[in-house]
Parts: structure tokens; C-alpha cells; sequence
């Protein structure tokens, strides 16, 4: 997971950071309101990324979904579209959820792609709500919600 939370080796607060990761990873174990996944290569068991619900909110039965890759090496392979899959099919399974949002950046065209794909609806845009790159962009919140079409 660690690619996920540093800028590398060189990074100046890679102390610091790591053992704030390893103190977060250690709280999310105990939440109950809450589920964290890495995402594993299967041919080599390397972790790619991590799937989170999170923000649970018990009388809407509703949670919040974010996905995380560790870079562009494994961007376009299919890890993203998998995870969500199966992190949906579970929040709607098992978990007995009605609702699942997510938001999303509206310069990650491949993100929004995966989503759409995999159900999520375009619910409402946040007009320059994010800064990026010396520019503002959108931010696009999507959710699937239970009864919608699940491909």
C-alpha cells in the first residue's frame, strides 16, 4: 500500500508518514463502519491499489466508495473496474445496502468511464470545486443505487 501515501524514497515525511499509515491502517481494522481492501496482482501477489466503503450512514443504508491505484503502470489493466465490481456487488450482497456514492474528478475521464460501466449514475456536478494542476475542475458525485441495473 505504500505507494499509495508517499511521494517515494526521497520524500521528506516518509517517516512521519509511514507510521501515520501504519497507525491509520491499524484503526481501520477496528471500524465497524467501515471496510478497507488492497487490491493484489494475482500473478504475483503485489498490492495495486485499495478499494474503501466508507462514511456509513445507517439510516439511509448508504455508504461512500473510493478506489486508489498505485500508479500509472497499472492504470488501463482492469484492477479498477474488478475492485468495483466486486466492492458493489458486496455493498448491495451482503452488506444490504440501498445506496453507494462516490465522487470524482472530472479530468479522470478513465474513472468516470469505469463507473458508468459498472452502474453508477451522474447525480450532480460541483462546479471548480477542485484545483488541479494550476486549473479548477468539476467534481462529478455518481451513485448506484438498489434496483438499478448492475453490468
Amino acid at each position: 500500500m505504500w505507494p499509495l501515501y508517499s511521494g517515494g524514497a526521497d520524500d521528506p515525511y516518509v517517516a512521519v508518514t509511514r507510521e501515520r499509515t501504519r497507525t491509520g491502517l491499524a484503526r481501520a481494522r477496528e471500524r465497524e463502519d467501515r471496510a478497507d481492501w488492497a487490491i493484489v496482482r494475482r500473478k504475483d501477489a503485489v498490492v495495486v491499489g485499495e478499494a474503501v466503503l466508507m462514511d456509513l450512514d445507517e439510516d439511509a443504508s448508504s455508504m461512500s466508495y473510493r478506489v486508489a491505484l498505485v500508479g500509472p503502470e497499472v492504470f488501463g489493466l482492469g484492477y479498477g473496474t474488478e475492485a468495483t465490481r466486486l466492492v458493489r456487488d458486496f455493498a448491495f450482497g451482503p452488506l444490504g445496502l440501498h445506496r453507494l456514492a462516490l465522487e470524482v474528478n472530472s479530468f479522470n475521464a478513465p474513472a468516470i468511464a469505469v463507473y458508468t460501466k459498472v452502474g453508477f449514475v451522474l447525480e450532480g456536478v460541483r462546479r471548480q470545486a477542485v484545483r488541479h494542476e494550476g486549473a479548477w475542475h468539476d467534481v462529478h458525485d455518481m451513485a448506484i443505487v438498489e434496483g438499478d441495473p448492475r453490468p
